[in-house]
């Protein structure tokens, strides 16, 4: 789908504000309220827009830790990064994962009350023999920043 600069301030606008109102969008953006939809439902049917969603604050929710985990494999065979892939999907203190290229095979993101629950965690994932060799934890100290959206003007060519 060819994006206009309609549609980027469609995006932009939702990237910052979803829960703004259709009405409210189509203002913020120089168009009616129908024509706006319509661009709206083609970005979510096309795929562009995947979906919506509240930022929650962890501290609302009490004592937690943040880790990320550098995890490499024994083997690199499909089958070794399926069978990881398919338990990492088991465990929802598994909050993004990511597949590498280069050094290590992936990148996880964990979210857990302590530092035991996270070694929790990784004993099972040790137990389970989904081929994990090696794991190298990063304890989040403090959020420095955390992006509302993409940077869509440096993602597409002008």
């Amino acid at each position: 789908m060819k994006l206009d600069a309609r549609d980027m301030e469609i995006l932009r606008v939702l990237s910052q504000r979803g829960r703004i109102t259709k009405a409210e969008l189509a203002e913020q953006v120089g168009l009616s309220p129908t024509p706006c939809w319509e661009r709206l439902k083609k970005l979510e049917t096309a795929g562009i827009i995947e979906g919506y969603g509240a930022r929650l604050s962890l501290k609302a929710f009490g004592p937690h830790v943040v880790v990320f985990v550098a995890a490499e494999l024994e083997g690199h065979k499909a089958e070794h990064f399926q069978a990881f892939e398919r338990a990492v999907l088991m465990h929802d203190e598994v909050t993004w994962c990511w597949a590498l290229g280069g050094g290590f095979d992936y990148l996880l993101q964990v979210v857990t009350r302590d530092i035991d629950a996270y070694q929790r965690l990784i004993d099972s994932l040790l137990e389970a023999r989904i081929g994990l060799a090696r794991y190298y934890t990063y304890i989040v100290t403090k959020p420095v920043k955390s992006s509302v959206g993409l940077p869509l003007g440096l993602l597409l060519d002008e």
